[in-house]
């Protein structure tokens, strides 16, 4: 093989791993955590709010484990409310400006 040929593929490949190692990760939705259990964020909005029941203590877009109110989505400080009328084991409301997106329940978030 030429040196043409191995340099070109010596270049292809830092290429690719370059690529590799830089692109981030993609969780499948976007979602909060709140009392250990997980909440796909829909895109469905309410005005039937109740009281606050916590907020986003950690953002990250890179996929992992964290601990505590983690979203990654909505950045730390992000209040979550209780919908009235349902039970935070269906469903919660995100807090989005002045409107509130429903969140529901998916299941126990593993840590």
């Amino acid at each position: 093989m030429s040196k043409l040929k191995i340099l070109i593929n010596i270049c292809a490949a830092c290429v690719w791993v370059a690529s590799c190692s830089t692109s981030s990760p993609d969780w499948a939705y976007n979602f909060v955590v709140w009392n250990d259990f997980m909440y796909v964020v829909s895109d469905e909005y309410t005005e039937n709010i109740g009281g606050v029941i916590g907020e986003v203590t950690k953002f990250s877009d890179s996929e992992g484990i964290y601990s505590g109110n983690f979203s990654n989505k909505l950045e730390e400080g992000t209040k979550y409310y209780e919908v009235e009328g349902d039970s935070t084991d269906v469903s919660i409301a995100i807090e989005e400006g002045s409107r509130y997106r429903i969140a529901y329940r998916n299941g126990e978030y593993k840590k």
